[in-house]
């Protein structure tokens, strides 16, 4: 069952988480802009075959990014989504710990954030970009924010080098092109024209591209694993490449790439852990 947050506890809570959002809600949207009204234009007919499959095809990606990412921020995945009953076995109950800052006993792979100031189920990382912790309900969000935004950075960069360097290498192959890529905000201030504009945008793509293929690379493995950042190379909650992909994206996963609307219902409840047969008994 899905729980939203508060809407006091969906804003950023610090300078760089609102930074870094304020980055994204600038560049998804004008860069949809740029490829929709002048990039693809000038690439291809109008109302033609590829304009048409780039036109839709841009529009499902910028739905997909921005709202995977609305999900990952609006989807509650702290201990406060419910209350919490500790196991009365004492073998369970030892894994639960006391979190000090929370006044609460809470369960294993929950931990507490500085910046969202509450423990979190299943707990991953603060993502700055999406100004929240990424957990156990909404770790598929965040996986698809990334992969659609590798796929959408990647393919506004190429269209847009076709425009910059073939049909307009003669004004952009310059020095004020090697300036605004090196100090954008400068070149911006010196020389405000749409040229600089244009340059910015790409080297945003390219920004995009490069950090969000990054964040795969380096939680990928740990997808795979059936474990979280903290338990990086431990396989103690391994349960084989089906279900560790089905514990984060639902029984319908096969549907998940479609929309984060896709109801696809967690095999786990995030609160009661169990060490897989796959675990060492040094890992337990």
């Amino acid at each position: 069952r899905m729980i939203l947050r508060p809407l006091d506890r969906v804003l950023p809570r610090s300078m760089a988480d609102f930074a870094c959002f304020l980055l994204v809600a600038f560049f998804v949207p004008v860069t949809y802009i740029f490829q929709i009204t002048i990039a693809i234009p000038e690439l291809f007919v109008i109302g033609g075959f590829c304009y048409t499959f780039l036109w839709v095809g841009s529009l499902f990606l910028v739905f997909n990014i921005s709202s995977n990412m609305l999900a990952a921020m609006l989807v509650d995945t702290t201990i406060r989504k419910e209350l919490l009953k500790p196991p009365a076995e004492p073998v369970k109950l030892g894994r639960w710990h006391m979190c000090h800052d929370c006044q609460a006993l809470v369960p294993p792979r929950s931990w507490h954030c500085e910046v969202c100031n509450v423990c979190v189920l299943k707990r991953d990382h603060h993502c700055r970009f999406i100004c929240c912790c990424i957990g156990h309900h909404n770790y598929r969000y965040f996986l698809f924010y990334l992969v659609y935004m590798i796929i959408g950075s990647l393919a506004s960069f190429i269209t847009h080098s076709v425009y910059l360097w073939h049909f307009h290498f003669d004004t952009y192959w310059r020095l004020f092109t090697v300036f605004t890529v090196f100090a954008p905000a400068v070149s911006l201030a010196l020389y405000p024209s749409w040229e600089s504009f244009y340059v910015v945008i790409y080297e945003l793509n390219l920004l995009g591209f490069a950090i969000s293929s990054l964040l795969l690379v380096f939680h990928w493995p740990i997808v795979s694993s059936g474990s979280v950042t903290r338990e990086h190379n431990s396989r103690k909650y391994d349960l084989g490449p089906r279900g560790n992909l089905e514990m984060v994206l639902g029984k319908r996963m096969h549907l998940t790439w479609l929309s984060p609307f896709v109801r696809s219902d967690l095999p786990h409840d995030g609160v009661h852990w169990e060490p897989s047969g796959a675990s060492s008994p040094k890992e337990d």
